[in-house]
């Protein structure tokens, strides 16, 4: 019978041009990786920083007509009408200022002064929600139309004088007592 040995090769000659390729290319490809994620992060960021936009920035900059926006109001409650049939609800929201202190002074200041700037507000398609009433905070997505009118896509509604606080060591349904 014929013997076959095995015999382990001395070395492999692998060019050391192609090795170095190699590292050159995982690293472009960790900087492009790196550099995509830090532009994802600023371009969020930045997009993000306002959450919404007020009455007056809407009224008086041109640039929003037709465009989607997010914008904040104080609900006045007698302009509130309902139709359950075809789910419209129809209402104007007032300016509140950027600087207050006390969100519920500032939307009853907003709403009781004839002077500050209103809007329209016309939301389709949704049931009347039991926060909407006068002095209540509306936070509002949609566009605003040639007619004047904004065109509400989403409703979230906050009313911070319908919430008591309890000092510590008192229950909460005991809050005013």
């Amino acid at each position: 019978m014929a013997e076959a040995t095995w015999e382990k090769p001395q070395s492999i000659d692998v060019p050391a041009a192609r090795a170095r390729g190699g590292r050159w290319k995982f690293l472009v490809g960790g900087a492009l990786i790196l550099a995509a994620v830090a532009y994802l992060v600023i371009s969020g960021t930045a997009a993000g920083a306002r959450f919404f936009i007020t009455v007056d920035e809407l009224v008086n900059d041109p640039q929003y007509l037709g465009q989607t926006v997010r914008i904040s109001g104080a609900v006045i409650g007698e302009t509130i009408q309902y139709d359950p049939q075809n789910l419209i609800i129809d209402f104007t929201i007032s300016n509140i200022p950027t600087d207050y202190v006390d969100l519920a002074q500032a939307l009853h200041d907003s709403v009781s002064d004839p002077n500050a700037t209103r809007i329209a507000i016309r939301v389709e398609n949704q049931v009347k929600p039991d926060l909407l009433q006068h002095e209540a905070q509306a936070i509002l997505t949609g566009t605003l139309g040639e007619d004047g009118v904004f065109r509400a896509t989403e409703l979230l509604l906050k009313c911070p004088t319908r919430f008591e606080e309890a000092n510590p060591g008192q229950e909460i349904g005991n809050a005013g007592a």
